[in-house]
């Protein structure tokens, strides 16, 4: 994918990105933790904690998630608020929310899963985050399919990233908090 380029200028373009992504983070949202807090504050609120469900429109559902990483501290909680389903369409993700601090590679990759996942459908979302966790199982190799580099966007600039497997949960971080707060909002799905 990055024919001509020598490892120095690709790692280098690795780390632009993922700095730039880190500092002007997309998705990114204060909220309160607290649903009733939150829903007096605003009606883009769509959850409470981990376990609590909330939708601001009757045709959605949705849930959060929070994720912690004890290796290095990165915390994030995801909101997904996700179609219900029911004028026959796929799933999909209607809106994407997320707050949380943590080192650049972990708000790079919640600035970058924002960008690459929000309003797709869910099943597009959780093949993106396959193809991600693949990437970074690859311990620096890249993926073996151009089409799958293709379709993970700015997020291939990760490859430098699973190199190192300290780093790799920091990376993963957001995507583990995507797919959990889908879940969650999947079983609210036909209630």
């Amino acid at each position: 994918m990055f024919d001509g380029m020598s490892d120095a200028e690709l790692e280098q373009m690795y780390q632009e990105v993922i700095l730039e992504a880190s500092k002007s983070p997309h998705g990114k949202e204060k909220f309160s933790a607290d649903i009733t807090t939150a829903a007096a504050e605003s009606d883009e609120s769509s959850a409470g904690a981990t376990t609590t469900l909330s939708a601001n429109h009757e045709y959605c559902v949705s849930a959060q998630s929070h994720q912690f990483n004890p290796t290095c501290g990165d915390e994030v909680t995801v909101r997904v608020e996700l179609s219900d389903g029911s004028n026959g369409e796929p799933v999909r993700i209607e809106k994407l929310i997320w707050d949380g601090q943590g080192c650049s590679i972990s708000q790079a990759s919640l600035s970058i899963m924002y960008d690459l996942v929000h309003g797709k459908t869910l099943e597009e979302a959780m093949e993106l985050s396959r193809t991600f966790k693949q990437l970074m199982e690859s311990r620096g190799h890249g993926l073996d399919d151009e089409q799958a580099e293709e379709l993970l966007d700015d997020a291939i600039v990760f490859q430098g990233v699973s190199k190192y497997p300290m780093r790799i949960k920091c990376a993963l971080l957001g995507w583990e908090g995507l797919k959990d707060s889908a879940a969650l909002a999947l079983t609210q799905v036909g209630k």
